[in-house]
């Protein structure tokens, strides 16, 4: 059942309820990005640990490898980074952390997203939109979290070390390696949506398994397209892209299985 209060809420009603919703958001996110803003030392030291040699997930590669017998140690390296503006450092500071400030405060904001959208759902509705919720802010930060530990890392290293030749040396600007972050992160994370848009797309009936099993080389062949727009040039970063943007659409598959089994 809807529930009836709402209902007779008038539009200037639901205008004022909106209103109210988004300046909680943007309160909460502002709190957020102020104190991200002045813990600078933490939060840089967060940011900028994909850039060295001793990263965390190069060090867990290092320990795999030794475990399977071999001796394997990653090269030192350095990559200086550079600030070329006047104000860029503070402007980039300023809008990191609101950027960081909107990504802490991300399960706050669904919750108010879903609180808002509750009263239009029927009862049965509400109780699956809590999963849909849950399951959508679960890939998005897996998403994340593998762009950040591993493909922004990787595609790092290679990018940053590689040299036409020793006369060339590479220096980052750091609006580039920011911009690069967030821009990899914030795609990994809608990308992992894919799973999400495919039972949505098979409920609704506009796509079924058997199609989306018939066309697995265009989808790999459309996946590598998307993953060479979307990341850096640098055929390691598509890879490392492509592999799991692949392994989203057999998931896919099963899923649109599961969707049409049931709806039989």
């Amino acid at each position: 059942m809807r529930n009836k209060n709402d209902n007779q809420l008038t539009f200037g009603g639901h205008l004022e309820v909106l209103r109210r919703m988004l300046f909680r958001i943007l309160g909460v996110t502002a709190i957020f990005a102020i104190l991200i803003f002045l813990i600078k030392d933490i939060a840089w030291g967060i940011l900028l640990a994909p850039s060295e040699w001793d990263f965390v997930t190069y060090r867990y590669i290092e320990k795999i490898i030794q475990w399977l017998g071999f001796d394997f140690h990653f090269d030192k390296y350095v990559v200086e980074m550079i600030a070329t503006d006047l104000s860029s450092q503070f402007m980039t500071h300023v809008t990191t952390s609101i950027y960081l400030g909107c990504l802490i405060a991300s399960p706050y904001i669904l919750y108010e997203l879903f609180c808002f959208a509750l009263p239009a759902l029927y009862e049965n509705e509400r109780k699956y939109s809590v999963y849909v919720a849950i399951i959508i802010y679960s890939l998005f930060i897996i998403g994340v979290l593998m762009s950040y530990f591993i493909i922004f890392p990787i595609s790092f290293r290679f990018l940053g070390t590689y040299s036409v030749a020793d006369k060339v040396n590479t220096m980052i600007t750091l609006s580039s390696y920011i911009t690069t972050f967030t821009s990899l992160t914030l795609v990994m994370g809608v990308i992992f949506q894919l799973p999400v848009i495919i039972y949505i797309l098979s409920k609704i009936g506009i796509v079924n398994f058997q199609i989306l099993s018939k066309y697995r080389k265009y989808a790999l062949f459309i996946i590598t397209a998307i993953s060479a727009i979307i990341t850096p040039p640098d055929i390691m970063t598509c890879i490392l892209v492509t592999f799991p943007l692949y392994a989203l659409y057999e998931c896919s598959i099963w899923i649109a299985k599961k969707v049409n089994k049931v709806e039989e």
